[in-house]
């Protein structure tokens, strides 16, 4: 008989990780948020009523594409249906669901983060903001997976965000771009209308980025030794 606790057990430790991570940084307030992550047809996943800021690898369950526990001992988040779309729909590594306070506060007021800065190109460009439904809701996750077309990050209006990668760390990187993003475009709106990078920027921006490898680092070449 396998040992439940041995059941994606290193992904279950990420996912508890992640989660103090994203605590420490503000992103995860008591046990509002979840964090999961997807190996082939399972996906380890947050319980309910966990504090993610002091998330253990017990405290994340472990299930199957349909939504069925498969290992640990707790009832994973109610947002669990949002999770398993995304992986069913978008075929993710990873997923973020924060309520960030900077990301909370701009889903309450627009209806779009604008690329206002080169690094949203990450994310896809600029963010769009779901359209309220209760949490845990059907309607939620539709409103969410619509949102995400084309995109790594959407906002929830009155809600919070959510983000999406291949793997933990880059959706985790997402969230934190995220977040910091929001907080730049408030910053920016205080002071006056926030300069949106137009289409023609934006594309500038991919072949830059592509040409020069940006975002790795690039060892310098040995000195060659002048011949004499």
């Amino acid at each position: 008989m396998t040992d439940s606790s041995s059941v994606l057990g290193q992904e279950r430790a990420a996912v508890a990780e992640a989660c103090r991570r994203l605590g420490a940084q503000g992103l995860l307030i008591g046990t509002a948020g979840n964090v999961s992550v997807r190996v082939q047809d399972r996906v380890a996943v947050t319980a309910t009523g966990a504090v993610l800021a002091e998330l253990t690898a017990d405290q994340v369950s472990v299930v199957d594409l349909d939504g069925k526990v498969v290992a640990g001992g707790f009832e994973p988040t109610s947002e669990l249906d949002l999770h398993l779309g995304v992986y069913h729909r978008y075929g993710a590594g990873a997923v973020v669901h924060t309520h960030a306070p900077m990301a909370t506060a701009l889903s309450c007021v627009v209806d779009e983060l604008p690329c206002i800065h080169y690094q949203l190109l990450a994310l896809g460009g600029s963010v769009r903001v779901a359209p309220y439904a209760t949490f845990g809701t059907p309607a939620l996750a539709e409103s969410v997976l619509t949102a995400l077309e084309g995109r790594s990050a959407a906002l929830m209006a009155s809600h919070g965000a959510l983000t999406h990668g291949p793997t933990l760390v880059k959706a985790v990187e997402h969230a934190l771009l995220l977040e910091w993003a929001c907080g730049v475009y408030q910053h920016a709106a205080a002071l006056g209308t926030p300069r949106v990078l137009d289409e023609h920027q934006q594309l500038a921006v991919i072949e830059a980025a592509l040409a020069r490898n940006y975002g790795t680092t690039h060892p310098v070449p040995p000195v060659q030794e002048e011949k004499r």
